[in-house]
């Protein structure tokens, strides 16, 4: 963090470390402002304050962003750090009321996060803490573990995924596959195949399919699950989104695997019918992943909870249990 003499730490108050850490977060002195309730007049004078206390620029103008100079990262994880110990402190010896807790959260997952869970699970926060906020962002935004590690997502809603010790998981739901179809598919219609029913491995292989790829790959589990047969599919489109992949399965003569909770969802909206595999397909089971010093810190740990409760009042958890889909 470097040296700081004597008169400088006399002058140095905890608002001027949480303005640093929130500039660190938000490289914006206005979203800096919005996420620790002050003003940008007052966050500018707290950068001027600190600029002057350690001789150094700690943040420069870049287009619209403010960026780190190597003296302000080298300090950054040091006092996060030491902020995260003050709040463990200050919170070990008092109750949590989460209706006066003023704090925004930010997850990492799937659009399948962000349209069936974070509408009902941030209504059911809003009715009890009004003060808390919520930020969603995709799964492509990056490692999950060097975003944990930097505090720039409190948790991610994803797949099993190989991750240090000091990352903490919860389990969420299995996700089985369901096949999705456009409702007047003419190859499935021609085909005699009634609405749930399992589609035939040769009609599977024939048709395109379209895929949820974040990274532009061209196969997935299903493909693994092909090869085990010795079979193969045609993958025509990959897309970065489910919501995307429905569209255009409702608008063509695709067929996608997708979360049987996502599936229904979209059959409600769009013409879309749901058929069984024909074949098993490994089930993933849906995790929450959160760094490990956050354990026991209480809104953390609060809002970890508000999590697996909205699942379950969805029906993730029933819907999605057994191991293998398809037989």
């Amino acid at each position: 963090m470097g040296r700081i003499d004597a008169m400088n730490l006399n002058a140095l108050d905890l608002n001027l470390v949480r303005v640093f850490d929130a500039l660190l977060r938000e490289r914006s002195v206005t979203r800096a402002g919005e996420q620790i309730g002050l003003s940008q007049p007052a966050v500018s004078a707290a950068l001027n304050r600190l600029r002057h206390l350690l001789n150094d620029q700690l943040f420069v103008r870049r287009g619209n962003d403010m960026v780190p100079t190597p003296r302000a990262e080298s300090m950054a994880e040091p006092l996060r750090v030491a902020l995260r110990e003050i709040e463990r402190v200050f919170q070990s010896g008092k109750d949590f009321d989460p209706a006066g807790l003023e704090r925004t959260f930010t997850f990492m997952g799937a659009d399948f996060f962000s349209m069936l869970l974070m509408p009902p699970f941030a209504a059911r926060v809003a009715a009890v803490a009004p003060g808390v906020s919520f930020r969603f962002l995709d799964s492509a935004r990056g490692d999950v573990s060097r975003l944990l590690q930097d505090d720039e997502i409190d948790a991610a809603l994803e797949r099993p995924l190989e991750v240090s010790d000091w990352i903490s998981s919860a389990p969420l739901f299995h996700s089985p596959f369901s096949i999705i179809a456009a409702r007047d598919n003419t190859t499935i219609r021609q085909a005699g195949i009634a609405d749930g029913e399992r589609l035939p491995i040769e009609l599977f292989c024939e048709l395109p399919h379209v895929l949820r790829s974040i990274d532009g790959s061209m196969s997935g589990s299903t493909d693994e699950a092909l090869d085990k047969i010795g079979r193969k599919r045609r993958v025509s489109l990959a897309l970065p989104h489910f919501q995307a992949v429905a569209l255009a399965v409702a608008n063509g003569n695709y067929l996608s695997a997708v979360p049987r909770q996502f599936a229904v969802w979209a059959a409600k909206t769009l013409p879309l019918v749901i058929f069984e595999p024909p074949l098993p397909i490994a089930v993933p089971e849906i995790r929450m992943y959160w760094h490990a010093r956050h354990d026991d810190e209480p809104p953390h740990r609060w809002v970890r909870t508000q999590i697996l409760e909205a699942v379950a009042a969805l029906g993730f958890v029933e819907s999605g249990a057994p191991e293998i889909a398809g037989a």
